[in-house]
């Protein structure tokens, strides 16, 4: 069961988020959804993981979403995390810049549950496929 810890502030968000990444229609692996409301909580959060994947929202009080896509880069313990940013800040420049502080992806809000859902599963399975090359 692969682990995903959300980092947003809205709880209809969060909740939407986890809705999306819970349903088994595609008969994929289970997902375990753990939430933080902000990014502080999510750095309490992180040494209980380990997570396989961070989705994160930027605009959030206290330490916002580039902060902490900075902070997991920078960490020993996660920095091979795959970290997707979910955003209303949409324009071409929030995206390079979200891409270029170590996110590996970044989908635009509004987005379709399928679309972040296929995102989530696409970057668990390379970071499985990473896991058993580096173990032959």
């Amino acid at each position: 069961m692969a682990r995903v810890l959300i980092v947003e502030d809205s709880a209809a968000m969060r909740s939407f988020v986890r809705a999306a990444l819970e349903e088994d229609e595609d008969g994929g692996d289970p997902i375990e959804v753990v939430e933080a409301s902000s990014g502080f909580e999510a750095l309490r959060l992180l040494p209980r993981g380990p997570y396989d994947c961070v989705v994160t929202d930027i605009n959030m009080p206290d330490i916002n979403g580039l902060e902490l896509v900075n902070f997991i880069r920078k960490s020993e313990h996660h920095k091979q995390t795959p970290l997707i940013i979910i955003s209303t800040q949409a324009s071409e420049r929030d995206k390079q810049r979200g891409i270029a502080l170590g996110a590996d992806s970044y989908l635009a809000k509004p987005f379709e549950p399928e679309d972040l859902r296929a995102l989530v599963r696409a970057h668990l399975a390379n970071k499985r496929g990473r896991a058993q090359t580096q173990r032959k």
